[in-house]
C-alpha cells in the first residue's frame, strides 16, 4: 500500500467515526476547516520556553543522584531522556540552531558508552536491592531504550553508527523466544504505568518495532534479523486484542514506520477508537487510553475511577495523551482533518507560557505538580507536544 492509498484509508476511517455530522454538513466543515487553519495560524506557542523547559529538565535528570551509575552514566529514562532525544532536535529549526545542543550531545554520549560497555556495567536495577527478577527485567528494559534512543539519533544523519549496531546486538540477544513474551522482552515492572506497570512490555515491543525501522541504512533488511523480527510481529499481533488504546496507538506509530507491520483494517480501527475519543475541548486524556481491565472496581461502576492510593483519576485532556496522539496521527498520514486541527489548537492554548511545559498526571497516585517526579509526565508531555506542534514527520 502506498502513502496516496494509505492517506485514503485514513480519511474514510475519520468519515466513519464523524458520521452523519460531518456527511450531512461537508460545506460546513469545510468551512470550519478554514477556520481552524487560520486561527491555527493567528495563534503560537512558545519553542524557546519548550526548549529551555526541556534542556533543564534533562540536565537536572543526568546529574541527580538516584539516575547515576556506574563509570558516570546515568540510566535512560522513559519518561524525561527518551522523549527529550525525540522532541529537542524538533526545536532546532524554530530556535535557528545549528548543531545539537550540549546537553543532547550528553545524552547520546552517555547512551553510546552503557552500550559500549555493556557486558561491564551493572544493570540498571537489580534483584538484591530492587525486588525479584528486576535485574533481568531492568537489562532488557533498557537494551530496548539503548536502541531506540540511538537509532532516533541516527536516523538524522542517515548512518547507522558502531554503537547502535551493537545495541541492536544487545537487543536481539535478550528477545524472549518462549513464554508469555515470546518475540518481545522482559520489562522493568514497578507497577507504575505507563512505563513501569502491567501495560508496559507491549509499549516496550512498539518502541524495538519503531527503532529497527528508524535506523538507517535499511537494517531492517539485515538477513540475521528476519527471525528476530518474525518473533516481534507475531508478538504485536497475538497480544494486540489484550491492549488498551494508548499502547495500539504506540502500534500505529510502529506501522507508520513499519509498511505491512499492521493491516489497513487495523490501521482505519485504531484511528476510528481514538477520534472517539476526543473530549469536547479538542483534547485527549491519558486516563481513558490506557485504562484497563485492572482499573475496574466497586467504584468505577458508578463512574469514579481511582488511583492506586484512593484519588480519582484525572479526566481532563492533557499534554501527553493530546500530544502524542496528535503526534502519531500526523506520522501515521492522517489527514488534517478538523479534528486533527481542534487537537493542535488544544495543545497551543494550553502551553504554560511562563515556563514552556504542558501539564499531564500520574495514572497512579496524586503528584504534587511541582516536585520533580511529578514533573515526569510534563516532561513526556511537553516533549510529545513540541513534536506534534513542530509538524515534521521523521
Amino acid at each position: 500500500m502506498d502513502q496516496r492509498d494509505l492517506r485514503r484509508t485514513f480519511s474514510a476511517a475519520i468519515l466513519v467515526s464523524m458520521g452523519a455530522t460531518l456527511a450531512a454538513g461537508i460545506d460546513a466543515t469545510q468551512t470550519a476547516r478554514g477556520t481552524d487553519e487560520s486561527s491555527e495560524k493567528a495563534a503560537s506557542w512558545n519553542p524557546k520556553a519548550a526548549a529551555a523547559y526541556l534542556d533543564q529538565r534533562e540536565r537536572w535528570w543526568m546529574g541527580w543522584q538516584e539516575a547515576a551509575r556506574e563509570q558516570g552514566t546515568f540510566c535512560i529514562s522513559c519518561h524525561t531522556s527518551v522523549p527529550y532525544a525525540l522532541a529537542r532536535p524538533a526545536l532546532r529549526d524554530a530556535l535557528g540552531e545549528k548543531a545539537p545542543t550540549e546537553v543532547e550531545q550528553a545524552l547520546i554520549a552517555n547512551a553510546a558508552k552503557r552500550v559500549r560497555r555493556w557486558k561491564d556495567l551493572s544493570p540498571v536495577y537489580n534483584d538484591k536491592d530492587d525486588g525479584p527478577n528486576k535485574s533481568s527485567e531492568s537489562r532488557s528494559t533498557e537494551a530496548v531504550l539503548l536502541a531506540f534512543t540511538l537509532a532516533s539519533n541516527d536516523a538524522r544523519g542517515r548512518k547507522l553508527s558502531d554503537e547502535t549496531r551493537l545495541a541492536f546486538d544487545n537487543l536481539w540477544a535478550l528477545q524472549q523466544t518462549s513464554g508469555p513474551y515470546k518475540g518481545a522482552w522482559l520489562w522493568q515492572l514497578f507497577d507504575l504505568n505507563p512505563w513501569e506497570g502491567n501495560i508496559s512490555p507491549y509499549n516496550g515491543a512498539t518502541l524495538a518495532a519503531i527503532a529497527v525501522s528508524t535506523a538507517p541504512g535499511n537494517y531492517r533488511a539485515t538477513p540475521e534479523i528476519q527471525e528476530n523480527l518474525s518473533l516481534l510481529r507475531e508478538y504485536l499481533d497475538r497480544e494486540y486484542s489484550s491492549q488498551p488504546l494508548i499502547n495500539r496507538i504506540s502500534l500505529l506509530w510502529a506501522g507508520a514506520k513499519w509498511p505491512g507491520l499492521i493491516t489497513a483494517e487495523r490501521q482505519k480501527s485504531i484511528v476510528g477508537d481514538i477520534l472517539n475519543k476526543q473530549q469536547g475541548d479538542g483534547g485527549w486524556s491519558l486516563f481513558p487510553l490506557a485504562r484497563t481491565w485492572r482499573d475496574w472496581g466497586p467504584s468505577s461502576l458508578v463512574g469514579e475511577w481511582k488511583r492506586r492510593d484512593g484519588s480519582p483519576q484525572e479526566k481532563r485532556s492533557d499534554g501527553y495523551a493530546t500530544g502524542f496522539v496528535v503526534y502519531v496521527l500526523q506520522q501515521a498520514g492522517v489527514p488534517r482533518d478538523a479534528s486533527l486541527q481542534r487537537g493542535k489548537q488544544w495543545l497551543i492554548q494550553n502551553q504554560d507560557r511562563s515556563e514552556g511545559f504542558w501539564l499531564a498526571y500520574s495514572l497512579n497516585k496524586r503528584r504534587d505538580p511541582n516536585s520533580n517526579a511529578g514533573r515526569f509526565m510534563t516532561d513526556a508531555a511537553t516533549a510529545y507536544a513540541v513534536l506534534a506542534l513542530s509538524d515534521s514527520v521523521q
